[in-house]
């Protein structure tokens, strides 16, 4: 089977992005003729008004990627999953998971790192050659699937499912935002070695196992979806002032799966201090991409 053919794009956490000025002149548009309209007549608008332009408030919500009850946080609906798992891979990028405990703390952490598993072509999927158990079933459900295993005896891993019938990505490492305490708590009492060290901010998620640690993510989560459970979403992250690099690089641990181990379908925020592993190979490959890229344009 020939491997996809990988190609280095921006990361941008808005793909579908609206013209604010254009929306704002409809906006306005609308408004005045609304307010032609006597006081005491109830006024319903024609689907051709319905889609003038934008909602008053622009925000996640409105998008068909959200989806939210009455009063909750916007949060990634459905829609958002359903894409092929490398650029699921590049679309978590910058995006916040949520973990909701028992007791009502919320733990937050920005996502730096993924792995994308492209399914039975796939040697080092759990999926590979189209197998499926009782353990992998996740991997071949909905879109926003999550796959939770044990690795070791004793670690957990979280991954989300993606188009194609058992393909996912792996949630490697998140940027912690909230909830940080709690996390050094829960990863103190689960982590093995090392009991009486406090950890630093950057240890407390940098890695797929550390991560499931510091949320309290075990097998229970296993075939949730994250579109809808109450317990772990995800939202979209605020934009960022410049739009980072985005490295690919070759995944971590799977030198058992010959030339799949050396695909690039690792992605990372270049420069992130909670990246697990860096690779300083693949990001002088990354710069000379994009200082390829870039002479082109002129």
């Amino acid at each position: 089977m020939v491997a996809p053919v990988l190609q280095m794009r921006c990361f941008c956490p808005f793909p579908f992005q609206l013209s604010c000025t254009m929306g704002q002149k409809k906006q306005r548009a609308l408004d005045a003729k609304r307010h032609q309209s006597p006081p005491d007549r109830t006024q319903t608008p024609s689907p051709k008004e319905l889609h003038l332009g934008p909602p008053a408030t622009l925000g996640p919500t409105r998008s068909i990627y959200f989806s939210s009850p009455e009063g909750r946080p916007a949060r990634l609906g459905s829609a958002f999953f359903d894409q092929p798992a490398v650029s699921l891979a590049q679309a978590f990028l910058g995006q916040i998971l949520v973990r909701r405990l028992d007791d009502g703390t919320e733990l937050r952490g920005r996502i730096v790192e993924t792995e994308a598993y492209l399914g039975p072509e796939d040697e080092a999927a759990h999926s590979r050659g189209g197998r499926q158990t009782p353990r992998n079933r996740g991997m071949f459900m909905k879109p926003g699937t999550l796959y939770v295993y044990l690795i070791y005896g004793m670690y957990f891993c979280m991954n989300v499912s993606s188009q194609g019938d058992g393909a996912c990505v792996l949630l490697r490492a998140l940027e912690p935002l909230g909830g940080l305490e709690a996390m050094r708590q829960l990863r103190h009492a689960l982590r093995k070695g090392a009991a009486g060290r406090a950890l630093k901010d950057r240890e407390l998620c940098n890695g797929p196992s550390k991560l499931c640690q510091a949320l309290a993510i075990d097998r229970s989560f296993d075939q949730r979806d994250l579109a809808r459970d109450e317990s772990v979403w995800l939202e979209q992250g605020p934009p960022a002032p410049s739009e980072p690099a985005v490295v690919a690089a070759a995944r971590v641990g799977i030198g058992q799966a010959g030339e799949w181990a050396q695909k690039p379908l690792r992605f990372y925020v270049r420069g992130s201090p909670w990246v697990s592993v860096v690779d300083r190979a693949a990001e002088r490959d990354t710069q000379a991409g994009a200082r390829a890229c870039s002479h082109k344009d002129f």
